[in-house]
């Protein structure tokens, strides 16, 4: 009976280890051109992931932004014994910008305050933040918080050249 079992349970697990192994796959990642498409600015860091975002705090405590937090993805998959590429996101802000936005659409609140990704790829390090336009569109901003939209693109994409500019 036990060796029944034994044969019943292994024949199982044979036909359903393909779908495990599947499942755990990942699915081919996105291109930069494809995620792009889905409202990100991406750029090119010359520098390592650690450096891009140290050299980014710097900018925006130059200018007075507030850092809310910087999320190492990386260090949190290692504790959790997984690995992930280096990968960090510094989430900091403006209230004086970003308050006119919620007070248009409350809803703009879900992609605030403002988020930059660095991460490592096999094409080297980039740095993404959500293209305000793409935000102005997804909550319905039209005819309202426009010029604070433009405001906040100049402003990010400045920032964000700033900290990948060589010395």
């Amino acid at each position: 009976m036990h060796r029944l079992i034994s044969i019943a349970l292994g024949s199982t697990l044979l036909l359903i280890s393909p779908s495990i192994a599947k499942a755990q796959t990942p699915p081919n990642r996105p291109s930069i051109s494809d995620l792009e498409a889905t409202g990100l600015v991406i750029k090119p860091s010359p520098y390592s992931v650690q450096e891009t975002a140290e050299r980014l705090t710097k900018v925006l405590e130059a200018k007075g932004l507030r850092i809310f937090t910087t999320i190492d993805h990386s260090e949190n998959a290692a504790q959790a014994g997984l690995t992930l590429a280096a990968t960090q996101v510094i989430l900091f802000g403006n209230p004086k910008l970003g308050t006119p936005l919620m007070q248009c659409s409350p809803s703009v609140a879900i992609d605030l305050p403002q988020k930059v990704l660095i991460w490592e790829t096999a094409e080297g390090v980039q740095l993404a933040y959500n293209n305000p336009a793409y935000l102005s569109g997804r909550h319905r901003l039209r005819g309202c918080g426009q010029e604070v939209v433009a405001q906040i693109s100049k402003a990010l994409n400045g920032l964000t050249d700033a900290a990948l500019k060589a010395d």
